[in-house]
């Protein structure tokens, strides 16, 4: 089973628990490992934290959450100023602009990426592959 949603959300602290949640609620509703639900829904927390914290005046974001059985591609897009990909923690970990949160992210992620799409917008995608926990032995009894 796949899922599939999209929000858009206040700029403000308070829509960051809250799409958290509905993230979190996705991924366990699919049954996946504790682990790759804690970390996708972290990596989540710092992508929104970021547009909270560095959108500016702007009034929403929006959040696009794909679930497969293989992958988590979470999207979000704001109409801030952006992040340039040189930004990005190189490979001993500095970055430019301190960047705590995009080493967090790496971290925490199989692929992140940042785009300026063609509408204005800017967008974080975040990557994170899946497997499901094993399925459930069942003892059947013989008849």
């Amino acid at each position: 089973m796949d899922i599939a949603f999209t929000v858009r959300l206040p700029v403000d602290g308070t829509s960051v628990p809250f799409v958290r949640g509905l993230c979190r609620q996705a991924l366990e509703h699919l049954g996946v490992e504790r682990t790759a639900v804690d970390e996708v829904t972290l990596a989540l927390t710092e992508a929104c934290a970021n547009v909270v914290h560095h959108a500016g005046e702007h009034a929403e974001y929006e959040v696009q959450v794909a679930i497969s059985d293989a992958l988590c591609r979470i999207s979000v897009f704001d109409d801030g100023d952006g992040l340039e990909p040189e930004a990005l923690p190189d490979a001993t970990g500095r970055s430019p602009l301190g960047g705590g949160g995009l080493r967090l992210m790496q971290a925490l992620v199989d692929r992140l990426s940042f785009r300026h799409e063609s509408d204005g917008r800017h967008r974080v995608t975040l990557d994170k592959r899946l497997s499901s926990p094993p399925p459930q032995l069942r003892l059947v009894d013989p008849v």
